[in-house]
């Protein structure tokens, strides 16, 4: 889980309020909170919960996954993966069947992804870690396994 970075959240919250034309009192009673606490969350003077994004989230009618993010309560990857299952599920024009199937092959995808994303890293790791023994070394031999270097 992220960490929170409320200043930015609430320097969000001011510039979404105001550009949807609302004071902090309209604002506070479409959401349901009290003026004062919204004013200290935009003044990044107090945490908000989850519960309390979402609310404002739906009276400024934003995505609550935003300010999720913003909040450091969710990671930016998490909240693309969210929207883009929010907008199948949410679509009309393909039939329940349809979408689970279309999220069933988006999850093999993404865990597909991820697989080649493990194994590059663990080859750059390796071969950092090559480097750093011919460097310290000064021997020009790679370790077994690891991939030779071109000759200069």
């Amino acid at each position: 889980m992220a960490s929170l970075n409320v200043g930015s959240l609430g320097d969000y919250l001011r510039e979404q309020r105001r550009t949807a034309q609302l004071s902090l009192r309209q604002l506070a009673d479409a959401a349901g909170v009290s003026n004062p606490y919204l004013s200290q969350i935009e003044r990044g003077l107090r945490k908000p919960s989850a519960e309390v994004l979402q609310q404002v989230a739906k009276a400024l009618r934003i995505s609550a996954e935003t300010l999720y993010v913003r909040a450091g309560i969710l990671d930016e990857k998490e909240r693309e993966e969210l929207e883009t299952r929010a907008v199948i599920l949410a679509d009309p024009s393909i039939n329940e069947r349809q979408k689970q199937v279309l999220l069933q092959i988006y999850d093999s995808f993404r865990k597909e992804n991820a697989a080649e994303a493990a194994v590059a890293a663990a080859l750059a790791a390796r071969t950092a870690e090559a480097d750093q023994v011919v460097g310290a070394t000064g021997v020009t031999e790679t370790p077994a396994g690891a991939p030779d270097a071109p000759d200069a």
